[in-house]
């Protein structure tokens, strides 16, 4: 400016807990996917559950060889389409307020997913998702992310030598950290947030900005938030997807630093030139493509961007909210897209937690204050914890 995922409250009372997924290459043993709500746990397979909120509401059960999958339903919303049965596993679905429980298929003995990817969890409140096989303990999910697909096995992207694991923050100016107040954006919460926790990360990138010590550890300042930047070049502004070229001048960031996560955040200013919108999930997932041709096995989270503060008495553009939800809303397809491909993706939602609460979490018409990057790690990392 919590992929498939789980994410957790950490802020405020209306913080909700974002939702994650992780598609990853292999099968499950004996074990469906489940839909619902709140932070989904790894599964007795090493899984990680799925959950959260996604656009429409319902969900379609991923459907592999031998398994069953069942989704959980939005508030108010239809009952999930459970995958196909087989011989193996049986799931139930999780119920959403006001919604209806899904069933998965019957249960069997022995069998195995191919590494379908299951559909978009239904948004709930409260609710929770089991599957014979793998149990995700649910949470709360007001305000949290929609999840995309299952895993199989222990994935996990960051080396496993005792090396840190290398993240890249890329995207515009709320990557950045653009005022003079916030240098290091949500890259000090989320920093402060893995040490605590013991996890060792480092960030990458070929900027740098932000405090030296955080916690009195020696914080890694690097990032390639680009301020101003839209996806792809359009008039005056410049794209990031040139970032990720290789040519006679210039060598892709990609390339040059190899990350193990890519925290991707972009979009807002296509949005707020009002830029060929119908075509900004295409050129996103364009961006995606190019950095999986460079680490086809690098785990991609893609954030669903912040509202504008939008106020009109400081001569807020009172639209680009809206303009910023219609593409919020079509980055679930996008990464289901890539999680039906077998591709480490997930997607956290930034919009949901900011939208209740504009007048304090947003400094001026589209970049975070100090309380709001706060917000944004915690995000991030509600995702990134059970898999660093």
């Amino acid at each position: 400016m919590r992929l498939s995922f789980i994410a957790r409250k950490a802020t405020s009372s209306w913080l909700a807990v974002v939702v994650a997924s992780l598609v990853a290459c292999g099968s499950n043993s004996g074990g469906s996917g489940t839909g619902g709500s709140g932070s989904g746990g790894k599964d007795s397979r090493g899984s990680v559950a799925v959950g959260g909120k996604a656009a429409g509401g319902n969900m379609t059960g991923g459907q592999g060889s031998g398994g069953s999958g069942s989704g959980g339903s939005a508030s108010g919303g239809n009952a999930s389409t459970g995958g196909a049965t087989g011989t193996g596993g049986s799931g139930s679905g999780g119920q959403a307020t006001g919604g209806a429980t899904a069933t998965g298929g019957a249960s069997g003995t022995g069998g195995k997913s191919s590494g379908g990817a299951s559909g978009l969890g239904g948004a709930t409140t409260g609710g929770s998702t089991s599957a014979t096989g793998g149990q995700a303990n649910g949470g709360s999910a007001t305000g949290g992310a929609s999840g995309t697909g299952g895993t199989g096995g222990n994935y996990h992207p960051c080396p496993n030598d005792g090396t840190a694991c290398k993240i890249m923050p890329f995207g515009d100016s709320i990557t950045d950290g653009y005022n003079a107040d916030t240098p290091g954006g949500y890259r000090v919460e989320l920093f402060k947030r893995a040490h605590a926790d013991g996890k060792n990360i480092t960030f990458v990138g070929s900027l740098s900005n932000g405090p030296s010590t955080v916690d009195s550890v020696s914080f890694p300042p690097h990032h390639e938030g680009h301020s101003g930047w839209t996806i792809d070049p359009e008039g005056s502004r410049q794209g990031i997807s040139t970032l990720l070229k290789n040519d006679s001048g210039s060598q892709s960031v990609i390339a040059k630093y190899t990350p193990d996560i890519v925290l991707l955040m972009i979009g807002t200013n296509d949005c707020i030139d009002s830029y060929q919108l119908s075509g900004t999930p295409t050129r996103l997932s364009n961006l995606i493509s190019a950095i999986y041709v460079q680490l086809p096995d690098v785990l991609i989270v893609v954030a669903q961007p912040i509202p504008s503060r939008g106020d009109t008495s400081k001569g807020d553009d009172a639209d680009l909210s809206a303009r910023l939800k219609t593409y919020g809303d079509a980055i679930p397809s996008v990464v289901k897209s890539w999680a039906d491909k077998g591709k480490h993706i997930s997607i956290v939602d930034m919009y949901t937690p900011f939208n209740t609460a504009k007048a304090s979490l947003i400094e001026d018409q589209w970049h975070p204050n100090l309380a709001g990057y706060v917000v944004l790690g915690d995000q991030w990392y509600s995702v990134l914890k059970p898999l660093l």
